[in-house]
């Protein structure tokens, strides 16, 4: 084999692509979660200083 097939060869195949295409995937649901939880944590400590302030 020459480098010019070897080259088509490695260009040719997409064999590392669905895992690079999972991982971002994998990595965008990551950052979701943990912007849902940073604001429904930041929105809850809020409520609960509130209710702390009405109760005394």
């Amino acid at each position: 084999m020459n480098l010019k097939c070897i080259a088509a060869e490695f260009v040719a195949d997409e064999s590392g692509a669905t895992a690079i295409e999972y991982g971002l995937i994998a990595a965008g649901i990551a950052l979701a979660i943990i912007e849902i939880i940073y604001a429904l944590g930041t929105n809850l400590v809020a409520k609960l200083q509130s209710l702390a302030t009405a109760l005394k």
